[in-house]
């Protein structure tokens, strides 16, 4: 039969009540007390119950987490380090894969909201599904543009798209193409596509943008490719808006015996430590992944705990770094 407080609290020698003290950490208890509830729970194997204590506490240190896929770098990266440091302040979190499929955000946010999670960390590239929903909980938007009453953290992405475009130009390239994501997304991203035409403007070179509609799909980003070699066949320089297509760029032009660097340069974005390990010639521009992740489990529990938020910036753009390859 499962033990119950009580079964605890014969064995240690103290009231049910102090258990609960103990361990929902309430009240002075000396370090005695402790150990002989700890060590009574060791004896009978007694494992405490989360929903009573989320109940007592009105605290269920659950955080949602929802992301479009882990199987992308970024995305996976990023959740590995957010389970990491919120395991560090005792919180669990429930991942959920969306497949970037608005109904599968609303199940995600119904069903982590039944859960009585404290609060969530979405990316999401459906920013309706978010701003139309009354927010019963604090929420903390990666990346993305999900409503005004939603804080947004990020990289400056503006500072990559401009160290990446001057470093094409200082390399010597003149035809230098940007692949971006569908700048209908209301997205911090875009500002990488503003920063490329900025610099390509003031350095008297013609900006040329193709935008790959569907980010996420491998097929629309091989079609957008193909398009680019068979458009532009004198492109010297590729910016492209993210690893994966600067991976599918590369493979492209292997497969019209294109050299790179020598016919060809070309610059990331992201620089997860998947693409260095099997890309790791790549030149690309690094985000910060670990303390994009450290800042907005920060600013989340802050808004759980319900301080001050008053002085807070709604959107933090965090440093990026260039990491040189070969491909440049």
């Amino acid at each position: 039969m499962k033990p119950k407080i009580s079964d605890v609290a014969k064995v240690a020698g103290v009231s049910p009540t102090t258990v609960s003290r103990v361990l929902n950490n309430r009240g002075y208890l000396s370090e005695k007390t402790k150990k002989l509830v700890y060590r009574a729970m060791e004896e009978l194997d007694y494992v405490p119950n989360d929903l009573a204590r989320s109940l007592y506490n009105q605290r269920s240190n659950l955080i949602g987490l929802i992301v479009p896929t882990t199987s992308n770098p970024f995305f996976g990266e990023l959740a590995f380090h957010l389970e990491n440091i919120c395991d560090s302040k005792g919180f669990k979190v429930m991942i959920c894969n969306s497949s970037n499929r608005e109904d599968k955000e609303m199940k995600y946010w119904d069903m982590l909201s039944r859960n009585q999670v404290d609060g969530m960390i979405v990316v999401s590239y459906n920013r309706g599904v978010f701003n139309e929903r009354k927010l019963s909980h604090p929420v903390v938007a990666i990346d993305h543009y999900l409503s005004e009453q939603i804080p947004v953290v990020g990289s400056d992405n503006y500072a990559g798209g401009k160290a990446a475009t001057t470093l094409l130009l200082e390399k010597g390239c003149k035809e230098i193409i940007h692949l971006h994501g569908p700048t209908s997304l209301n997205t911090p991203a875009n500002l990488r596509k503003k920063a490329y035409e900025d610099v390509m403007c003031k350095n008297g070179v013609r900006p040329i943008t193709l935008e790959v509609n569907e980010i996420l799909n491998k097929q629309n980003q091989q079609r957008v490719i193909e398009q680019l070699f068979n458009t532009y066949p004198n492109v010297e320089g590729i910016f492209a808006s993210d690893d994966m297509l600067a991976a599918s760029v590369i493979r492209e032009a292997r497969l019209r015996n294109i050299e790179i660097p020598n016919q060809l340069k070309v610059v990331g974005y992201d620089g997860t430590e998947a693409l260095q390990t099997f890309l790791p010639q790549l030149t690309t521009v690094q985000q910060p992944i670990e303390q994009i992740a450290e800042t907005a489990i920060m600013k989340l529990v802050e808004m759980i705990e319900e301080k001050d938020q008053s002085e807070v910036s709604y959107e933090t753009r965090l440093p990026i770094t260039i990491k040189m390859g070969e491909t440049t």
